[in-house]
C-alpha cells in the first residue's frame, strides 16, 4: 500500500472537489483527469493511488455526493 498515494488523494479531494454541487459524468471525468495530472506532476504514479481505492471515478463521485463537513482549524 502507498501512504503517499492515499495522503495525496485525501488532500487533493479536500482542495479540489466542489462542495454543494450536483455530480454529473463530465464533472467527475474532468476531476479524475485533473487528479491524475496533478499526481503525475508531483511524481506520484496512478498505481500508487489505484491500489488504495476501487475506483477513482467512484471515489470522486462519492466525495461530491457526500462531502465531509468542514472542521474548524
Amino acid at each position: 500500500m502507498s501512504a503517499r498515494g492515499i495522503d495525496f488523494l485525501d488532500q487533493w479531494i479536500a482542495n479540489n472537489v466542489p462542495r454543494m454541487m450536483k455530480a454529473d459524468v463530465l464533472l467527475v471525468d474532468e476531476l479524475t483527469h485533473k487528479l491524475i495530472a496533478d499526481a503525475k506532476s508531483l511524481g506520484i504514479k496512478r498505481a500508487e493511488i489505484d491500489e488504495e481505492v476501487d475506483s477513482l471515478y467512484r471515489t470522486i463521485l462519492n466525495a461530491i455526493e457526500h462531502p465531509l463537513p468542514d472542521f474548524p482549524k
